[in-house]
């Protein structure tokens, strides 16, 4: 029996013709997930970084959103060769790899995602979700063309490299941080500062300038549009976590506020 796997967030890249939007899932929920997954969006970050996701969470919630027409992407907690494995033989096809700040950074994920002789990722196709557990033909010898990889520029040093890290052979696109990047500029949580967004646009032209496509956070619709014109090729620009909170918050102010006032008056 063989199967086939999905197209790769490289491969829907390369395929669009306008910049593709996606959403934070943070919550940990397979059910959040597949919520997600239905609302029309091109893609769907799955994190590990800052969420509560473990392999078993991650597994869960690539099967939920499996069914339909999204591309789902794992950030990964760190650049740990180990982590990456056990991600990837869960069945993840796109990687987002947090905080690579250099070329040589770069290159060490690149061969932790893949294998001999181009890498050292273990291999291990026939116990896992990856291969279909062997039904995917010639996995082994394909695996590249079923894994994209990305990494996340956020640091200072990561915006002056980004050329370079961009330049690296298997890194298939370049995601913008701008939380973090203005942290390492001294500009903790301000991330629309001038000097953030002008380290923000000079990391889109360097990646630009490589080939390949590239990406930023920004939540703030007239933020992200800002980006989008410049030449963002992927954005994130919302998080389910942030909109629960934000629409339980609007409901309590509708609400609890006018039984208050109801209250007040007898």
């Amino acid at each position: 029996m063989s199967l086939r796997l999905t197209p790769t967030f490289r491969a829907a890249l390369a395929q669009a013709d306008r910049p593709l939007a996606g959403m934070w899932v943070c919550s940990g929920s397979p059910l959040v997930a597949e919520i997600c997954a239905g609302a029309g969006l091109d893609w769907v970050l799955i994190d590990m970084e800052h969420a509560p996701n473990g392999l078993e969470s991650v597994l869960a919630q690539l099967q939920a959103v499996a069914a339909y027409p999204v591309t789902p992407v794992v950030r990964v907690p760190s650049d740990d060769a180990v982590v990456i494995k056990q991600v990837l033989d869960l069945g993840a096809q796109n990687l987002l790899v947090p905080m690579v700040s250099s070329a040589s950074q770069a290159e060490a994920v690149v061969q932790a995602v893949r294998y001999p002789p181009h890498g050292r990722r273990g291999v291990g196709s026939a116990l896992g979700r990856s291969a279909r557990w062997n039904r995917i033909e010639g996995y082994l010898a394909d695996a590249d063309e079923h894994v994209s990889l990305f990494v996340q520029v956020e640091t200072a040093e990561g915006v002056e490299a980004a050329g370079a890290i961009a330049a690296v052979d298997g890194v298939d696109g370049v995601f913008v941080g701008p939380s973090d990047l203005a942290a390492s500029l001294g500009l903790l949580g301000q991330q629309t500062h001038p000097d953030v967004t002008a380290a923000v646009l000079r990391a889109f032209a360097a990646v630009t300038d490589a080939g390949i496509p590239v990406g930023v956070n920004a939540f703030d619709p007239e933020v992200a549009q800002s980006y989008v014109d410049a030449g963002a090729d992927f954005v994130l620009v919302g998080a389910d976590v942030a909109m629960l909170a934000r629409g339980s918050e609007a409901l309590a102010a509708s609400w609890s506020q006018a039984g208050d006032e109801e209250r007040a008056g007898y």
